[in-house]
C-alpha cells in the first residue's frame, strides 16, 4: 500500500505543479518578454519559482493519492478483506500515516530551506534587471517609453556622467500631464532607489479639468527614476524570505526591514511548520473519510465528496488561526488549529470506521420507540 501511495503521489504531484506552473510561467512571459528580456531569464525566473509551486502542489498530491489508492482497494474488496483477517482501520492507517510522514519531512525540506532561498535570489534577480532596464535609459538622442505614458530624452551624456538637455513627459494620469526639463542631470543612487537629480529645469504641469497650464521652475528637483522601471533598486526582505529562525525570534530591525509585526512574522514562521504537517493531514483524511460506510456497488463517491468537504473544513481553520496568530505572538500556537482539528477528525473517522454499528443501533433504538 505504501508503494502505491508513493507511485500515485509522484503522478499526482507532476501533473499539479505541472498546472500550477503553467498558469504561472505565463504570467511571467508576458512580462518579461514585454521588458525586452531574453527567454533564458524568463527560465531562469521560471526555475525559482518552481519550489513554490511544488509546495502549493504536495499536500494536495497526497490527499489525491491516498484518495485514490483507497478507493481502488475498496472497490477491489481488499480492504473488505483485510478487515475480515482482523485488522483494525487504526492498523490499516499506519501505511497511510508513514507515507503522510514522507511528504511532511518533504514539505519541511520546502518551507524551511528551498522557497526562502529561492525566493531570495528571484528578489536579487529582480533588481539586477531594475538596474539593467535604468541603464538603458541612458541612451543619447532617442525618445525612449520606459513604461506607458512616460516619455524620456537626454540628448547627450557628457564623459564625466552628466546628462545634457533632459526631457521628461508623464502622461499617465488623464486629469494631469507633467513634463520636466532641465540643462543638465545626474543619476544619484538613493538608499532605496535611483534619483534622477535635475538642475536648472522647469516643470510644466498640464490640468484637463480647468484646461490650466502651471510651470514652476527650479535649481535642482530630485525624480525618483526607480517608479520607471517598476522596481527598487535596494528594498527591504519580505517575510517570506526570512530564514524560520529570523522568523520565530524577530529583531526590532528585522521588523523595520520586512514591515511587518512581529506577531505577523512569529505566525508566519510556524505556518512553516504547520503546512508540513498538512500534507500528513491531507493524507490521513483521504484515507479515513474512505472508510467510514460500507460495501457499495455504486463506488466510494458519497465519501469521496465527504473527503473534499473535510479539507475545506481543514482549511478554514487555517485562515482563523492565522488571523488570531497575527493579533498577538503570544498567540502564535492557533496557526497549529489546522492540524489539531484534521488529526481529531482523522481520529473520530477511524474510530468511527472501527465500529460502524454504534450509530445504527442510535437509529435504529429511535425508530422503535
Amino acid at each position: 500500500m505504501l508503494s502505491q501511495l508513493m507511485v500515485l503521489f509522484g503522478f499526482f504531484g507532476l501533473v499539479l505543479v505541472l498546472i500550477y506552473w503553467i498558469n504561472r510561467a505565463v504570467v511571467l512571459f508576458d512580462q518579461l518578454i514585454a521588458d525586452g528580456q531574453s527567454f533564458s531569464i524568463f527560465l531562469e525566473f521560471s526555475a525559482l519559482s518552481l519550489p513554490s509551486v511544488i509546495q502549493l502542489a504536495l499536500p494536495l498530491a497526497s490527499f489525491a493519492a491516498a484518495v485514490y489508492v483507497t478507493n481502488r482497494m475498496a472497490t477491489e474488496s481488499e480492504l473488505t478483506v483485510v478487515q475480515a483477517a482482523g485488522y483494525s482501520a487504526f492498523r490499516l492507517a499506519r501505511p497511510v500515516l508513514y507515507f503522510g510522514l514522507i511528504v511532511a519531512l518533504l514539505m519541511s525540506i520546502l518551507t524551511h530551506f528551498l522557497v526562502p532561498m529561492s525566493l531570495t535570489k528571484l528578489s536579487e534577480r529582480q533588481s539586477e534587471l531594475a538596474q539593467n532596464v535604468t541603464a538603458r535609459l541612458l541612451t543619447e538622442g532617442q525618445f525612449l517609453e520606459p513604461t506607458n505614458g512616460v516619455t524620456f530624452y537626454i540628448r547627450e551624456i557628457t564623459p564625466t556622467g552628466a546628462l545634457s538637455d533632459i526631457f521628461l513627459s508623464d502622461t499617465r494620469s488623464p486629469n494631469r500631464q507633467i513634463t520636466y526639463t532641465a540643462s543638465q542631470a545626474f543619476l544619484v543612487r538613493d538608499q532605496t532607489t535611483i534619483q534622477l537629480v535635475m538642475i536648472d529645469g522647469m516643470i510644466q504641469t498640464y490640468s484637463a479639468a480647468d484646461q490650466r497650464l502651471f510651470t514652476t521652475t527650479f535649481d535642482d528637483f530630485a525624480f525618483n527614476i526607480g517608479a520607471l522601471t517598476g522596481g527598487e533598486s535596494n528594498r527591504g526582505r519580505r517575510d517570506r524570505e526570512l530564514s524560520t529562525p529570523e522568523l520565530l525570534n524577530p529583531t526590532p530591525a528585522l521588523i523595520a526591514e520586512t514591515g511587518r509585526t512581529a506577531a505577523r512574522l512569529i505566525s508566519v514562521g510556524h505556518d512553516r511548520f504547520s503546512q508540513s504537517i498538512l500534507g500528513t493531514v491531507a493524507a490521513l483524511l483521504g484515507f479515513s473519510a474512505l472508510m467510514v460506510g460500507g460495501f457499495s456497488r455504486f463506488g466510494v463517491w458519497k465519501q469521496i465528496v465527504f473527503a473534499i468537504l473535510l479539507i475545506v473544513v481543514v482549511k478554514a481553520f487555517e485562515t482563523i488561526g492565522l488571523n488570531i496568530a497575527r493579533s498577538n505572538p503570544e498567540l502564535w500556537f492557533a496557526t497549529y488549529l489546522q492540524s489539531i482539528v484534521g488529526f481529531v477528525i482523522v481520529w473520530f473517522l477511524l474510530f468511527w470506521a472501527g465500529r460502524p454499528y454504534l450509530f445504527k443501533r442510535r437509529i435504529k433504538e429511535g425508530a422503535l420507540a
